[in-house]
């Protein structure tokens, strides 16, 4: 259930960011904005393996797993919309 928490945040910070890139520069600036979407997200799903890995004691071993899939399916949706929209 975690999983799907972390990835559903995962696609509203990729929702905000397009938003976002739209808002400040209309449709021309909304595949930047997807692309400025990685980093940011990266750092969230790190963040989320840093917790799993400190907090409920699991190794990096078994958490990176998790952190690929918690990244991949957001950045996998990010870069699909990116080429469509590009």
């Amino acid at each position: 259930m975690h999983t799907a928490i972390v990835i559903g945040t995962g696609f509203v910070l990729l929702g905000l960011c397009a938003f976002a890139g739209f808002l400040f520069g209309g449709k021309a600036t909304v595949p930047a904005a997807l692309l400025a979407f990685l980093p940011l997200w990266i750092i969230g799903a790190a963040v989320n393996m840093y917790m799993g890995v400190k907090s409920a004691g699991y190794s990096v071993a078994e958490e990176m797993p998790m952190f690929l899939v918690v990244f991949g399916v957001p950045a996998i949706v990010a870069l699909a919309i990116w080429w469509y929209v590009r």
